[in-house]
């Protein structure tokens, strides 16, 4: 569960310095070079790595050291954080708090930041004067767009909404998405 946690959060920071690099080399082509050199690039990536390493190894020792009473089985593909909070017994609030918090870290944040980053693009791609111009850029956004409204809604739907137990399928059908989907989905980008 700790390396899906931390390869997801990271996927989630990736698709941002994704769309950062998109941004850059649409709106401001010219210092493309400078600005995404092979540093910075690494440094990004090191980044999205660092940041989600120490949150998600202290989040999953704060899910397996709640109390398991009932059954041991989870219902669901993988071992992931609403399944096993339904199987956790006891005052299981702070646990909650904390996966709505992380959604918000690092689900939320990004994706801002990837809409801010598209908002900018589209509104420099409408400016560009031929046609073909702006159908080349728009195809050079869509792949990674399309990944990004996967990745995010499923992800947000099933982490935001980690108490519905009516919709086990629905949860198990929208873990895929962003578990195996988009994953396949990510080389075509």
């Amino acid at each position: 569960m700790c390396f899906f946690l931390i390869l997801g959060a990271t996927e989630c920071f990736l698709l941002a310095v994704m769309a950062f690099d998109r941004y850059v080399a649409i709106c401001n082509p010219l210092h493309y070079p400078l600005v995404m050199s092979h540093k910075i690039c690494v440094r990004l990536v090191v980044g999205c790595w660092v940041i989600a390493i120490p949150f998600h190894v202290g989040q999953t020792c704060q899910i397996f050291s709640l109390p398991f009473c009932d059954s041991n089985q989870i219902h669901h593909f993988f071992c992931d954080i609403p399944p096993m909070i339904k199987l956790a017994c006891g005052d299981i609030f702070v646990n909650e708090m904390m996966v709505y918090v992380f959604a918000l870290l690092f689900v939320t944040v990004p994706f801002m930041l990837i809409l801010g980053y598209y908002s900018r693009i589209i509104s420099t791609i409408l400016q560009l004067p031929s046609n073909t111009g702006r159908a080349k850029a728009f195809s050079t956004c869509s792949s990674h767009l399309i990944v990004v409204l996967l990745f995010y809604g499923s992800a947000s739907i099933t982490y935001l909404n980690s108490k519905s137990n009516q919709y086990e399928g629905t949860d198990k059908l929208l873990s895929l998405f962003y578990t195996i989907l988009t994953p396949m989905f990510n080389p075509v980008i």
